[in-house]
C-alpha cells in the first residue's frame, strides 16, 4: 500500500469549506463525503477530510481550537498493516511521544491508533484495507 496522508480539519461551515478546497485544486471523493464530512483529494495519496465540529468531536476528547488563534488539526499517516500501526506507535513512544491520547478505532476495514508528539500534536496512524479505497 502506498503511504498516504489525510489532514482532518474541523470546519464551522462544511459547504463553504468544501467549495474553498475544491477551488484550490481538490476533487471531491463522494464515497467518504456526506452531510458531516467532505473528502477532498489532492492526489492519489494526499487528502483533506473536512469535518463538522460535531463529527470532529467523535475523534478527540480535546476542545476544538480556533485556527485563527491556535494551530490545530489531526494528521493521519497510513501504514501497510495493523502490525505496522502498532510498531509506529512504539517507535514514537521511544522517541519521546505519548501513545493513545485518543482511543484506538477498529472498524474492520480500518484500524487506527494515535501518537502525541513532544509538542502535543496528535498523529493518527492507520491501516485501511485496500478494498476500502476503491
Amino acid at each position: 500500500m502506498v503511504r498516504m496522508i489525510f489532514v482532518n480539519l474541523p470546519v464551522r461551515d462544511l459547504p463553504a469549506a468544501t467549495r474553498f478546497y475544491l477551488a484550490i485544486g481538490g476533487t471531491l471523493n463522494p464515497q467518504f463525503s456526506n452531510d458531516k464530512a467532505s473528502s477532498v483529494m489532492f492526489s492519489d495519496s494526499i487528502g483533506v477530510m473536512l469535518l463538522t465540529h460535531d463529527h470532529y468531536r467523535q475523534f478527540t476528547a480535546r476542545p476544538i481550537g480556533d485556527p485563527k488563534r491556535e494551530s490545530q488539526m489531526l494528521i493521519a499517516l497510513t501504514a501497510d498493516s495493523r502490525d505496522e500501526v502498532d510498531a509506529t506507535i512504539e517507535k514514537g513512544v521511544a522517541a519521546g511521544g505519548r501513545a493513545d491520547p485518543n482511543p484506538a478505532q477498529d472498524l474492520g476495514f480500518m484500524f487506527n491508533r494515535h501518537i502525541e508528539d513532544p509538542d502535543g500534536n496528535v498523529w493518527e496512524v492507520l491501516w485501511m484495507a485496500p478494498s476500502a479505497m476503491q
